[in-house]
């Protein structure tokens, strides 16, 4: 039987816009989810954040399930606009009292909240004076942090600056899949830096007032490899890897921009944006790193059209993506295929010996590691209601299985991890896929908001009351 460390943390985790709703409610201001998800055509199916699983008003009850579940911690963010509605100024009341009745849920449960700060809601207002592309934004990021650590420090001792800047910058002002949409070569890699830079620059605010709380940032990073041993399939991979992963855990971790990133990016680098100091402050010591993880990307190069035949093996070619498709900046000629393994709900592949490889590889390459998290992983599946109203999702309990033996295999195998968040508590709001899309291990009826935990909640509860996996 795989069992973990003693006090592994075990936990769900969730993200402000896509569960909460009442975007209106007590002084909340506009993000740039709001006003991408009511933009004609932006969304699947129309879909917006306006109601979500209406968590605002329902926290109580999902704070009664996770302790059912018996789990250990709760991963959230805080919504930006709803406690400083233009991004700047004082902090809104009523929007931070909301945050009070559910850390005082959670604490009165057991359940020990890890906060992060920012979830891809940016208030429109910062949009509206340039966004993450503006330096001016990592200063308000950095003044937004310091007042809301002050005024929680109290009751949470587990901070997170930015989950996955990788998505804010290149999905968000690139590709433009998601909010605000743009598709700007240059700004996203603005958006990166300042991104960054307000990380930095929270962390050093934060550990100023309370040097014994912990502080981390959380990427999503994947293991690339070539789809074939040539060398243009081999620096197709390096390149992808470069801007999925490298990219922040460089400038983070070792305190610099990877230099043949740099080289690749040239055309679009703009040579002012890094000022002397950023980096150093970029590199702001760590107490926690958070990685999310879901799939492999095997590339290679081959122009991107979607209609082109995979790989050997590759039974599903119509999953083939171009660089641009998947949000990889200078890497146009690069196309994502894959090994064919079995796909969620989303299309990715499921390959939990992926986790394993982030893991090990991370523990490798950056020695000095702070100790990481699992803070996200989980899979989207077309889940079957039954007659009574349960979901017998075998499917996304094989899933967890898997990926939480690769855990354990990392741990024995010299990994300083710690704790895994499943992602998610809830269905929910799944971005630029509106409602179509469930990760949930509680299914939300999103007509009636009724939760209904599912096998695979069921699941995740057993190994975290045994913290063991079964035989």
């Amino acid at each position: 039987m795989p069992t973990f460390p003693p006090g592994f943390l075990w936990g769900s985790a969730t993200a402000s816009y896509q569960i909460e709703g009442a975007v209106t409610q007590d002084g909340r201001g506009p993000s740039i989810w709001d006003t991408f998800s009511h933009t004609p055509g932006a969304v699947h199916g129309g879909d917006t954040g306006d109601i979500a699983a209406d968590h605002y008003h329902r926290y109580a009850e999902d704070v009664a399930i996770m302790r059912d579940l018996g789990l250990g911690a709760y991963r959230f963010s805080l919504a930006w606009p709803r406690v400083q509605p233009t991004g700047s100024g004082p902090l809104n009341p009523a929007g931070v009292a909301f945050y009070d009745r559910l850390l005082d849920e959670l604490h009165a449960a057991g359940i020990v909240p890890w906060v992060t700060l920012y979830h891809w809601d940016l208030p429109q207002a910062l949009e509206d004076a340039g966004g993450w592309p503006a330096r001016d934004t990592a200063l308000r990021f950095a003044d937004y942090a310091a007042a809301i650590h002050d005024r929680f420090a109290d009751r949470v001792t587990d901070w997170t600056t930015l989950n996955e800047p990788w998505c804010s910058a290149f999905l968000g002002y690139f590709a433009g899949d998601h909010a605000p949409g743009r598709t700007v070569p240059r700004e996203s890699l603005r958006a990166v830096h300042h991104l960054l830079l307000g990380h930095g620059l929270a962390v050093r605010a934060m550990r100023s007032s309370r040097p014994d709380h912990r502080y981390g940032l959380t990427v999503n990073l994947y293991p690339v490899d070539p789809a074939t041993e040539s060398d243009a399939d081999r620096d197709a991979a390096r390149r992808v890897d470069g801007v999925s992963n490298r990219l922040f855990t460089d400038p983070v971790l070792r305190g610099g921009y990877p230099a043949d990133v740099l080289t690749d990016l040239r055309e679009w680098w703009p040579d002012d944006l890094v000022i002397d100091g950023d980096e150093h402050l970029i590199a702001a010591p760590l107490d926690v790193l958070g990685v999310n993880y879901y799939s492999r990307h095997v590339v290679r190069v081959g122009g991107g059209a979607a209609d082109e035949p995979g790989p050997a093996g590759d039974a599903d070619a119509g999953n083939v993506t171009s660089g641009r498709d998947n949000g990889w900046i200078g890497c146009d000629d690069v196309v994502k295929t894959g090994y064919g393994y079995p796909r969620t709900a989303m299309g990715w592949e499921i390959d939990a010996p992926g986790l394993y490889d982030v893991l090990t590889g991370l523990t490798r390459d950056y020695p000095g590691l702070p100790p990481v998290y699992i803070t996200e992983n989980g899979a989207a599946f077309d889940d079957v209601v039954t007659a009574d109203g349960t979901v017998h999702d075998s499917h996304r309990s094989a899933y967890l299985d898997a990926h939480f033996r690769q855990a354990a295999r990392a741990i024995a195998d010299g990994v300083d991890l710690r704790g895994y968040f499943v992602w998610s508590l809830l269905d929910n709001f799944e971005w630029a896929w509106g409602y179509d899309r469930r990760f949930g291990v509680v299914r939300v009826d999103y007509q009636t908001q009724r939760r209904t935990v599912k096998d695979s909640g069921r699941y995740l509860a057993r190994v975290a009351a045994a913290n063991a996996l079964p035989d």
